[in-house]
């Protein structure tokens, strides 16, 4: 999966010279918690909600309710944006490009194709668009844990799946999502189904009959 397949198209920009109290106002007003800077068509930083916050004056300040307005009025976007961009290709890969975030400790990638902003990919695009769907999280069914479900040799474990999956959809039970889940071992993977229309100790029963262990885990 490329990046292109979960990024927001349609980003929302500022100038650097808008006041920060009016980005603060687009944010809210897009329910987005930050904004990429752009000047004359080209990409300058980046500003967040929480940058803005940590700008304000503190709660416990002397400052009169005046003058602390006065202040957030005259400071503007470049004052407190982040220069430090770390962007990604429409093209990268999901994979690649969430390593850079965790490794760079940033929540957002701008994406840039020829120069220019494209889009924009954020942890929610990682979570919402790819870990939810995988764990089936927000739907309906079961979730179902096949024990030791692989071998060291990749054929052998490739089989074993095969069979599960056979012994299900024989079943005429819809699955929605797999994946693998590491064990304490670390060599034997259990394999998790989440299923949608399906009786948990029926399963359970065709799959030990077929010599597998398996069951039902909390969603």
């Amino acid at each position: 999966m490329k990046i292109r397949d979960i990024m927001t198209w349609s980003v929302v920009t500022v100038a650097s010279d808008t006041p920060i109290m009016e980005a603060r106002k687009i944010m809210n007003a897009h329910n987005i918690r930050r904004l990429a800077v752009v000047d004359k068509g080209k990409l300058v930083g980046m500003i967040t909600l929480d940058g803005i916050t940590r700008a304000s004056p503190s709660p416990a300040t002397s400052l009169s309710v005046w003058e602390i307005n006065y202040l957030l009025a005259q400071m503007k976007v470049k004052d407190i944006m982040s220069k430090s961009l770390v962007t990604v290709s429409p093209d990268a890969t999901v994979e690649s490009a969430v390593a850079l975030a965790q490794s760079k400790g940033v929540g957002a990638l701008p994406v840039m194709e020829d120069g220019s902003l494209v889009g924009i990919v954020t942890t929610d695009d990682f979570f919402y668009k790819i870990l939810n769907p995988m764990l089936g999280i927000g739907k309906p069914g079961i979730r179902l844990l096949v024990h030791n479900c692989g071998t060291p040799k990749c054929i052998q474990q490739i089989m074993e799946i095969m069979e599960v999956m056979a012994v299900v959809g024989k079943n005429k039970v819809k699955i929605l999502a797999v994946h693998s889940m590491p064990t304490a071992n670390e060599e034997q993977p259990d394999l998790v189904l989440h299923l949608e229309n399906a009786d948990p100790d029926r399963i359970i029963k065709v799959l030990a009959d077929s010599g597998f262990a398996a069951e039902v885990r909390k969603r």
